[in-house]
């Protein structure tokens, strides 16, 4: 399947199923204990008021949104979702937010759908979004990636995004590394 046969749109927040099973889904890729902090055991446990609730938040919160691509048979194929971290606030890592930010979370595309453009759209409907807001103005939006998600890292070298030099250790496994890669405001 080619990119453009998949429409690039803000999920919305009725869309909570969907988003569950795409969620779910990323849970179980290879990667995805290098790529998520989030464990395929804890979000299927959740009930469906969590998935409501964060579905709506990332469709109608004005510091959050989610992007999804969804095929011509309506499957979601791709996701990205990005936060607004205020300066000074706690970011979603703990850690504090020097400027205003965005930060991209949830990145994942279905195996069979990877290498034809779909993440590609997803960051560059998320990354205009975060360029979009007016109030605040981001300065930059950044990322994580794991150390060892090589594949991740050249994608987002490829988008623009660079190393900061920020390197935290990772949650869930303090002996394994996150490396910050930042896109500053054209």
């Amino acid at each position: 399947m080619t990119q453009h046969q998949n429409v690039i749109r803000p999920v919305r927040a009725d869309e909570w199923e969907k988003a569950k099973e795409l969620r779910l889904t990323a849970l179980q890729d290879p990667v995805a204990r290098i790529a998520f902090l989030e464990t395929y055991e804890k979000a299927s446990a959740q009930p469906d008021s969590f998935w409501q609730d964060r579905t709506q938040r990332a469709a109608e919160s004005a510091t959050v949104r989610q992007f999804v691509a969804e095929a011509p048979d309506g499957t979601w194929v791709g996701s990205v979702t990005v936060f607004v971290e205020a300066a000074g606030s706690d970011s979603v890592l703990d850690d504090q937010a020097e400027v205003d930010q965005g930060h991209v979370v949830g990145v994942f595309v279905r195996p069979e759908h990877r290498g034809t453009g779909v993440i590609e759209s997803l960051f560059e409907a998320g990354v205009s979004w975060a360029w979009s807001l007016e109030e605040p103005r981001l300065e930059r939006v950044r990322l994580f990636v794991h150390e060892d998600n090589a594949r991740a890292a050249a994608f987002y070298g490829r988008f623009g995004f660079r190393p900061s030099g920020v390197v935290i250790p990772m949650p869930n496994d303090p002996s394994a590394k996150e490396i910050e890669y930042v896109l500053p405001r054209p």
